[in-house]
């Protein structure tokens, strides 16, 4: 799609740094340059605020990512892209996160309801909780990470969705204020939300991560 707009040498292309290593390399295949943009820290997409801060003479384009099922804020980047005279795309979902939508909403309104000790997800009514990702808040100490350990020991699949953000990486590196993104890669940890979950299933959830809570201080 880059190609086809004549989009390469020269030019730059506004991305996310929280997630996909992929858009970046696609930039650079199509021989143009990733600029990276801090997250709202709710949706965990672009920052409409960064994403225009990010804008010089050399930007071309802006690559919207909808994460873990929230939809990033296109209506706003093409109002930018459209005063600015810039190209905006969007990386969207498959069809198949759309199969087990209405159950995938119930399983996160029970666990939005029941578990402390973590931040549970911005609620919308729009997401489709392609994963379920809650933070845990930090404070100095690597709390998420001590956090999985311990709920993974109690048989709970959780995971870190993105474990190190695409501007810390070697062949992206950038020396780029992000704040929103650091945070939410040390803080961020999926929780199971499947569609196949049974009620049973979805309490272990709970009981494991509340009977953490109390040993998690949040960070002021």
């Amino acid at each position: 799609m880059l190609r086809a707009a004549g989009i390469g040498t020269g030019d730059e292309v506004i991305v996310p740094a929280y997630g996909n290593v992929e858009v970046a390399e696609a930039v650079e295949l199509a021989g143009a340059r990733p600029v990276f943009a801090d997250i709202d820290p709710d949706t965990y997409c672009l920052a409409p605020a960064s994403v225009e801060a990010g804008v010089s003479a050399h930007t071309a384009a802006i690559i919207a990512v909808h994460r873990f099922g929230q939809p990033a804020d296109v209506a706003r980047l093409r109002e930018i892209g459209g005063r600015r005279g810039l190209l905006v795309l969007e990386q969207g979902e498959s069809e198949q996160a759309h199969d087990g939508l209405a159950k995938r909403r119930a399983h996160a309104g029970y666990l939005n309801a029941r578990l402390s000790g973590v931040r549970t997800p911005a609620g919308s009514e729009r997401h489709t909780y392609q994963q379920y990702v809650v933070r845990v808040p930090g404070n100095g100490r690597p709390d998420r990470d001590a956090f999985a350990h311990a709920i993974r020991a109690r048989g709970i699949d959780c995971r870190v969705p993105v474990k190190t953000p695409v501007h810390r990486l070697p062949q992206f590196r950038r020396d780029v204020a992000l704040p929103e993104t650091e945070r939410a890669a040390d803080e961020t940890l999926a929780l199971p939300v499947s569609a196949t979950l049974s009620r049973r299933e979805l309490h272990k959830v709970v009981s494991a991560c509340n009977a953490l809570g109390g040993l998690l201080q949040p960070a002021f």
